[in-house]
């Protein structure tokens, strides 16, 4: 790997993390996105813009995080598998159990506060029935089951699923290497991916692109220079079209085609996936480099992980604060979409750098180790 392509996966890796807090921050109607979600409102230019940028143009930050994941793990082969888990262990595994405690222990000392019940109950992310709203009125058992499989920090489900990728690496390597399995493995994993399903712990959209890049790193696939069916010019365009498509029929479709906008937008948001990745890889070489230059840039990259562990819940919770602190402006959802992200990622960076600074073990622990 020569140095601009480690260059490219650390701004990518992080650039992907800053994204990633932004979709989070989405706050129309219904905040849960999935490839099929519509907008539940009326057509805006806030609700357009929101909507195309959280449900489209930002859609390849996951699949570019699990491809870089299996092209960098495919490259320590030299390394056995059983050692490198228990590093994974280390770096995976106890921050995510330790992340998600942060989490549970910061939301119930919120509901000692009636501002912090009322911001926990307008997201409702710990309603567990339709009595029971606030984790103090859950069973043991279920803080639990909340802290090891559904964290509320609901970002943490990736490095679960990295976890148990890396635990099945040798068989994923084999069924991507083997020239009789590679089409059957690639098949199914393709139609996990396309259907947003999976099995048990094997989710689609990791599956897929993990393995992807276990293959580009094993045949040797060049990710320096596009090959002719992959020049950035012509997916760029298909990227914007196809995402502005998809965000138009999101809010007009079901009206013109009814149910069947759902299949059709579903497909659009894959293609999209797809195209995306494409053109930030091989047609954004100049910003790469124009930021990779810059000292302060590549401090920031440095807390990718601290602002993918402490994002969320919080860029949740604090929307409607957000929007009652700036409701009296017009304008003030769109404000609220850029405002508090990117407030939300300055003190994400800030405590992390403290942190970093006034206890270096304590940091390095937290983070698994990155960014020292």
């Amino acid at each position: 790997m020569n140095s601009f392509v480690s260059q490219k996966f650390k701004f990518w890796s992080f650039v992907s993390m800053v994204l990633l807090v932004f979709v989070h921050g989405y706050n129309l109607q219904d905040r849960y996105l999935q490839p099929w979600t519509l907008p539940g409102e009326s057509l805006s230019i806030t609700s357009f813009v929101e909507y195309w940028l959280a449900n489209g143009l930002f859609r390849f930050r996951i699949p570019m995080l699990f491809i870089i994941s299996g092209y960098l793990y495919a490259s320590n082969d030299t390394t056995p598998n059983k050692g490198r888990i228990g590093k994974r262990f280390k770096s995976l595994l106890v921050p995510y159990l330790v992340w998600s405690a942060i989490a549970l222990l910061l939301c119930f000392a919120f509901e000692f506060s009636e501002f912090g019940k009322r911001l926990l109950e307008q997201t409702h992310m710990l309603q567990i029935d339709e009595q029971r709203m606030f984790l103090h009125e859950y069973h043991w058992y279920e803080v639990i089951g909340r802290w090891l499989f559904f964290p509320v920090a609901y970002q943490l489900w990736f490095i679960r699923v990295l976890f148990i990728y890396n635990l099945a690496y040798p068989a994923i390597r084999w069924c991507v290497l083997n020239a009789y399995a590679r089409w059957i493995f690639f098949t199914i994993a393709f139609l996990f991916w396309l259907s947003t399903g999976g099995l048990i712990l094997i989710e689609g959209e990791g599956l897929l692109f993990f393995s992807l890049g276990i293959w580009i790193q094993k045949t040797h696939f060049s990710i320096e220079t596009p090959a002719k069916y992959l020049k950035p010019v012509y997916w760029g365009v298909l990227f914007i079209t196809l995402s502005l498509l998809k965000t138009w029929l999101a809010f007009e479709g079901e009206s013109l085609i009814g149910g069947s906008v759902y299949p059709v937008i579903t497909l659009l948001h894959k293609l999209v996936i797809v195209s995306g990745l494409i053109t930030c890889w091989f047609g954004l070489d100049k910003l790469v480099s124009m930021c990779m230059n810059q000292k302060w840039f590549v401090w920031l990259t440095a807390f990718s992980f601290f602002i993918y562990a402490l994002h969320a819940p919080w860029v949740a919770i604090f929307i409607d604060a957000m929007f009652e602190w700036l409701q009296f402006i017009e304008g003030y959802r769109m404000m609220a979409f850029v405002m508090l992200p990117l407030l939300v990622i300055s003190i994400c960076i800030f405590i992390g750098a403290a942190l970093r600074k006034l206890s270096p073990a304590t940091y390095q622990f937290l983070t698994g180790g990155r960014g020292m």
